[in-house]
């Protein structure tokens, strides 16, 4: 039963993914990788992942991709620019490198990938709860999760800091 929800959500996150690359518009692009993302937390329901689900609908596709319209939308991103027009040209290209490298990966690690199936991970009982990701989160991981906010911030100021300096 679960294949039947699990291959539309895995299509629906490629066709966005291909969405992301293909579209000429920073916009559009940006519409796109919310699609993915919105797949990819069904994908997380399957899994039985609630809290990484949500966390996906409201972290990424809400809060960041709202920065990241903000952004563009501050920087005056339009769909005529030269760049995003050679984006299209370099379609081929991108899609045969991503062959090559699933191909190689695949390669490498084609042994690995065969043994690990059916062999699902015995997981405690309070894997992925809310208080069990929060504890990990704020004890162990405690440092990058900073950076990676501090990170967000100085992107943020330098974006407002690089649309200021166009204006004048």
């Amino acid at each position: 039963m679960e294949q039947f929800i699990f291959y539309p959500l895995s299509l629906m996150c490629i066709v966005f993914a291909v969405g992301v690359i293909v579209n000429t518009s920073p916009i559009s692009s940006a519409v796109s990788l919310i699609g993915m993302m919105l797949g990819l937390a069904g994908l997380f329901v399957l899994l039985n992942a609630h809290l990484m689900a949500i966390l996906q609908v409201l972290v990424y596709a809400g809060a960041i991709m709202v920065l990241f319209m903000f952004v563009i939308m501050l920087l005056n991103l339009k769909g005529d620019d030269e760049d995003w027009k050679m984006r299209g040209k370099n379609v081929l290209l991108a899609s045969l490198s991503g062959v090559f490298v699933v191909t190689l990966l695949f390669k490498i690690f084609g042994d690995g990938f065969s043994t690990n199936i059916g062999k699902p991970a015995v997981l405690p009982e309070t894997f992925g709860t809310t208080a069990a990701v929060g504890e990990l989160l704020f004890t162990d991981f405690v440092l990058p999760f900073e950076v990676a906010s501090i990170l967000l911030l100085v992107a943020m100021i330098g974006a407002v800091v690089l649309a200021k300096t166009k204006l004048n």
